[in-house]
This record gives C-alpha cells, structure tokens and sequence, in this order.
C-alpha cells in the first residue's frame, strides 16, 4: 500500500474521498506501526507501515488506496521504563484513541497486559507476547450520512425534562419490538419507545454511556459484563454492541447501517419528535485500570502525557474516580482529545448535550478543584461545546470532590443536595423544612450568586446509581449480593423507608403507604423550580429487588419491565398527569428565582427603611395549616413537617419568546410528611373566589372526598404522608 507524508491534523483515521489520513500523537515513541487487518475476525495483520513522518510529536502519513471499512491498529515502541512512566511494547496491539469505529472488542487474555502477570509490582518485567489475536480492532469511517432537515430542538432549559435511560435496558424487554432491535439504537428510535417517550412529555433523553466500553476482566470471569458502560475504550466510537442486526428497515424511522450510522438514524429519528439527546460521557478515565492493568490504547501510546501519575513515583497513577486511573488533563494533548470527541459528536453525530461523569475530576489542574481550570476555560469558549446543554455530576472520590453549587456559569448540575433533602423529607426525618423550600424553589443558595439561573439545578430522586424509585419505598438496606461482592459494594446510605416491612410484602397498608410515597416524591420533583429528572423504569415500577449498584447486572434486574400490572399502570398513568400539569403551568417553569416580595410602583426611603408606593407582589407565600405564614420558629421547628406553599402565577415577571407577559393562575401545593391527618385552611386569594384541587397523592377510598373545588377558609383534609396540588378558580 502507497504512503505518502500526510498532515498532522485531524488526528486519527480521516477519509477524504481520496485516500486516508492517520495520525497519532505521541511525544516519546520513537516509532510508530499501523497494522492492517482484512477483517475484523482476523488474527494476523496484512501489513505493517511505519508511519513517514513526525511533526508536533504527531507521527502521520496519508494512504491514497486505503478505503472506509478498512480494519486497523497501532503498534508503538518506546522506552520500557514503567518506574519512570513509561509502558511502551510493540509487542500489544494497540485501538487508536481517535478511532470511530470499534468493530473488535477486547477477548481477555494475559497476552493484553504490558507487563509479564505474576512478575512482582514494584518490578514488572515486560512480556513479548504478541495479544493480537484478542486485542481490539478499529476501522475507517465515512462520516457521510443523509441528515435531511434534522435540526437541533433547542429546547429551552426552563422547558427541559430529562429521562435518564440505558439502550438496552429501555429496549430489551419491550414487547412490541422485534427481537433484532431490542437493546440497540435502532430499538431507541422506533415508534413504540418514542410514542411512550412522547406520552410521558420529556423533551430529552439522557443516555448512559455509549462510547464503545471494555467490560472488566474480573466481570467476565463471573459471566457479567460492564453494563452501565462507565469503562471506555474510545471516545468517539458508538458502543458496537448496541448495534442492531440487519435487517428490518422498515421498523426503524430512518436508515439503518453499522453503529455509527444507526446511532445517526436514532438521533434524526428523536429530533422529528422534539426529543433531544443527551450523552452520559466518561472523560475522567478510561478502561485501562491502574498500574496493574491492561495495555489497550492510551498507556502503550504515551501513558506519561495521557494519564495523572504520582508525582515523584509515575509508575502509579492518581485515582479521583475510584477506577485505578484520571485522565492528564493539564496536558493540551489530552484536553484537545476530549475537546475533539465533543466536537465530533455534536457536529457528526448532531447530540445536543452532555452529562459529564465525575466532572471535578476533569477539574482538578493538581490536587484540588479548580472551577478556573484549564478545561473550563476552554469550553466556555468554544463555539460548538458552549452552546449545547452541559450538566456536570459536580463529584469526584478524592478530596475535596464534592462540588455542588461550585461549578461556573453554562454548566447545570446533579443536585444532590436536592435527592437528599426531598428523600429524608418525604422519610420522615427531622429538621428538614427549611432545606426543603430552597431545594424545590431551585437552590438559589447554591446557584444564585454565581450568575445562574434555577435550572442550573438539575432535579432527581432517583437515577441508575441506586435504588429505583420503588425500590426507594420499599427497602431500608442494599441487597447486592447478586453483584458477587459479598454486599460491600454500593452506598449504604440511601435515605430510603420501607413503609414498614424490607421488600416485597402482602401488608396491604404497607402496599398502599408505598404507593403513595412514590407518588409523593414524584409530584414534590415534577413540580419543582429546576430541571426535573426522571430515571427511566420508574414510571413503570421498574424494581431491582433492593440491589442499588446493578452496574454489571446485563438481565432482567436492569431491563425495564414493559408489561406491568394494574396498579403500576395507576402509576404510569399518575407520571403522565403531572409531567402534563407541569407542562401546561409556566409558574414551574420559572426562568428566574423567586423574589419573596416585589413592589409594582415607586420605592422611596433608604434600604433599611424602604416605602412602597404601590402594590406588593408576593411571587411565592409560605403557609401553616391554620393558614398563616410561617415564622422563623416555625422553619426552625425541626418536628416540623408540614408546608404549604402559594405561587403566584399572575405576575411572573417574566416574558415569552415575543416578549408578552407571561401569566399564569395561582397554584397551591400542599406537603404532609407527618404520620398524622392535618386540618389545612385553604387560603384567601384576592384574584379568585375557590381554588380547585387539580391532584392528589392519595387515592382509593382513603382518599379526599370527591369534592374538586374548595371555597377559600374551608377546611381540607390533609392525609398523613400526602400531596395536593390547588389551582386558583373565578
């Protein structure tokens, strides 16, 4: 095959409709091999072609005969000096880490470590065995493909609902699928899943990561696999194992094709329903582990540039994220290889936001958290990057880590104050009522003073790292002993209440307490100022049976369950309602936070003693049961658990895309988290004469009487541990 001296840049296997770019960065190789293979199922390379030139320590050449589908990988020789950082060994095949394309996935065996297994840590001696035969492979793209008119939703942030959901467990069991697109991509964009997509009213959905994963060694002696997918292997190649067989087409709203054009169809396929798409992405490290692991890609290219080390002994690794290894990203090489992959996937891919896994760990310049860093700086600069959704998971395991409230404008967060505070809350626990205001009014104490709005917060009760939602209500303890850790392994502190009794149980009190828990939390995050976050199955009671770690369950613990019994259809029909009332009320959908009080005319006087000369708008009304407002002993009450709260929707203060008003009626929403009945005297309201009861947590005959409108000073009947929704009515 011809080589020419070909470009530094891009790097990575580039078509040009001519021939093939390859380039590769890596400052101290001191040769660089690309090994052609005929196909993916091949176990000897066709050829081996030193790659001509270095320039900016790129090593590069051009391929003029080489084609798209073309089946390649690197073998890079340096220096064996694992005490001093580096793990060079010709001898491992290596996957390109701009690679699109993954079309082999790693067969463990010991040929794949650098280092002979067995030979002792603190003098590893370098094994020659060729892992050819179960090394990755990756292959040329063509990024071609028929967008047609897709466009990016752009769906206001104020307006965005989220729902968390993993390809294959949101596919694998639904029964109107045909079995070749369950647990694809393809599975994603067909009808039936976005139909129900539709019906529950999310505007985005947040893929679990589907950049193309190792599954771990000790998984896959014990049959499990990586599940969740927080292991990758290349940051630009859609996970081939979510790729559909063929076959079909016409089940699929689009075109089909290998994973990255099937990926492409599945997103055109969710922007011609409105539905953005949301990428759960894995930059803080990769699947090569510790010092201890495999040679994959990164760590036999130039593991000293690509990885954080110890400073002084850079045989070993700086581990923020608990999987062995943090990626380097003080050096510009490896801050331009995650700025390139983002890029790749919102202008080739056309994905419209990020969810960054363990975000402080991408943050830290040396050992602490620096929201000035390096990456930061880039992104909010970016011309691409800075104008698609960015959500940070503001955590990491080392110190100093936890960041909530601290990253810089642009970005939103997982709140996870907010998952505490309404889950200890609707538990029972003391002392909550305070917190709780600020958390569903949108956390302006952790947002406000940076310059950010109420949807920096991003709302959740659930997601895939712990209990499901019904899982929640129905367990105090982990229950992971399927994971084979001998239960050690995930969070023991969950803030969950099992009604009564762990698990399943026949107690129809418990049942029906249960019930209305679940309904309960799930009002309290639909009806939040914030961005409200779903954790797909929990609308259809999806139960993991007490595991809250199930990252390497790959069965029917993980998979949503689609055909699901009468009460949990009560259930999913309750999500629909009030993510339907959410949508049809501005008031939740606040763009700015609450002012407390507002004077529609002129003010005179000093601060301290300000003169309102005209009417004051109260924008949100904190009221006890006996219909007064709340007094500083009353938020300090920590037996407390009762609140009332009034938004007034007639003055938000806020204007549409064409700049009218906005308005809305008065909405009134009552929280009972006590064991005990409460007597609440609906208030006064002078735009209104009754207010009309538009929900409720407690159903059946437990629950209130029929009567739907309540004239104002009448008495209602608040259940213990419920939740009622009031609209204000002429």
């Amino acid at each position: 095959m011809r080589v020419f001296p070909g470009k530094p840049y891009p790097l990575g296997a580039s078509w040009d409709g001519l021939g093939v770019n390859i380039a590769l960065f890596s400052e101290h190789a001191s040769r660089v091999e690309l090994c052609l293979f005929d196909s993916a199922t091949t176990t000897t390379e066709s050829a081996r072609i030193p790659l001509p030139e270095y320039t900016n320590h790129v090593w590069h050449g051009y391929f003029p005969d080489m084609r798209p589908g073309q089946v390649y990988g690197f073998r890079v020789h340096g220096p064996w000096a694992p005490k001093q950082g580096h793990w060079f060994n010709p001898n491992k095949l290596l996957v390109d880490p701009y690679a699109k394309s993954v079309v082999r996935a790693v067969e463990w065996d010991n040929s794949l470590y650098g280092y002979q297994v067995g030979s002792p840590a603190t003098n590893l001696v370098k094994d020659t065995t060729d892992n050819v035969a179960h090394a990755p492979l990756c292959a040329v793209v063509d990024d071609s493909f028929t967008w047609g008119d897709d466009r990016h939703p752009n769906i206001p942030w104020h307006k965005t609902v989220i729902y968390e959901a993993h390809v294959k467990g949101l596919t694998n069991l639904h029964p109107e699928l045909p079995e070749h697109l369950r647990g694809t991509y393809a599975g994603v964009a067909s009808r039936p899943v976005i139909d129900h997509l539709k019906s529950l009213g999310v505007t985005a959905i947040e893929l679990m990561p589907v950049h193309h994963r190792v599954d771990d060694e000790f998984l896959v002696k014990q049959d499990k696999v990586n599940y969740w997918g927080y292991n990758t292997l290349s940051f630009f190649a859609p996970d081939m194992r979510y790729g559909r067989a063929e076959g079909a087409k016409a089940d699929v709203i689009g075109q089909g094709g290998d994973q990255v054009q099937e990926f492409k169809t599945m997103v055109r396929a969710l922007h011609a329903a409105g539905i953005e798409v949301i990428l759960d992405v894995v930059y803080n490290h990769t699947a090569e582990g510790n010092h201890m692991g495999p040679t994959l890609c990164f760590r036999g290219i130039d593991n000293y540039n690509y990885y954080k080390t110890v400073e002084n002994q850079p045989q070993f690794y700086m581990d923020y994220t608990g999987c062995g290894n943090t990626l380097n990203m003080r050096h510009p090489r490896v801050l331009q290889l995650l700025m390139d992959s983002l890029r790749y996937w919102v202008q080739e891919m056309h994905v419209d936001g990020f969810r960054f896994d363990l975000a402080s760990a991408l943050a830290r310049e040396l050992y602490d958290v620096d929201k000035l860093s390096g990456f930061f700086d880039v992104i909010q600069q970016d011309p691409v990057i800075s104008q698609v959704k960015l959500i940070a998971e503001p955590w990491d395991i080392g110190s100093g880590g936890y960041q909530v409230g601290n990253f810089p404008v642009l970005w939103t967060e997982w709140n996870g104050k907010y998952r505490d505070c309404v889950r200890k809350f609707w538990k029972g626990d003391s002392g909550q009522l305070a917190e709780l205001a600020s958390r569903i009014t949108g956390s302006s104490d952790l947002y406000e003073h940076t310059g950010r709005r109420p949807h920096a917060s991003i709302n959740f009760v659930t997601c895939h790292d712990g209990f499901t939602l019904r899982d929640l209500v129905s367990y105090n303890d982990k229950h992971n002993m399927a994971n084979g850790e001998d239960n050690r392994d995930g969070d023991s502190h969950n803030n969950s209440w099992n009604c009564g009794e762990e698990g399943p149980t026949d107690n129809a009190n418990i049942r029906q307490l249960r019930e209305r828990q679940r309904r309960n939390l799930f009002a309290t995050l639909a009806f939040s100022i914030g961005v409200p976050m779903l954790s797909g199955g929990d609308e259809l009671s999806h139960t993991q049976h007490g595991n809250n770690n199930a990252y390497c369950q790959d069965n029917e613990l993980s998979w949503y369950p689609w055909q699901i019994s009468a009460m949990d259809a009560e259930f999913l029909a309750f999500v629909r309602q009030v993510l339907a009332i959410r949508q049809r009320h501005p008031v939740f959908q606040r763009r700015r936070f609450f002012k407390g009080a507002l004077c529609l005319g002129d003010v005179s006087g000093d601060v301290e003693n300000a003169v309102c000369d005209g009417a004051i708008y109260r924008d949100v009304i904190w009221l006890a049961p006996d219909n007064r407002e709340l007094t500083a002993a009353d938020w300090t009450n920590p037996e407390n658990r009762v609140l009332g709260m009034m938004l007034e929707g007639y003055g938000l203060d806020e204007m549409d895309d064409a700049g009218k008003p906005i308005v809305d009626s008065s909405l009134l929403l009552l929280l009972n988290a006590s064991e005990h009945d409460v007597a609440f005297t609906l208030p006064e309201h002078p735009l209104g004469k009754q207010w009309q009861l538009q929900l409720t947590t407690v159903e059946g005959a437990d629950g209130p009487s029929p009567q739907t409108v309540w004239a104002m000073q009448a008495t209602y009947p608040l259940r213990n541990r419920s939740f009622a929704l009031f609209e204000l009515a002429g």
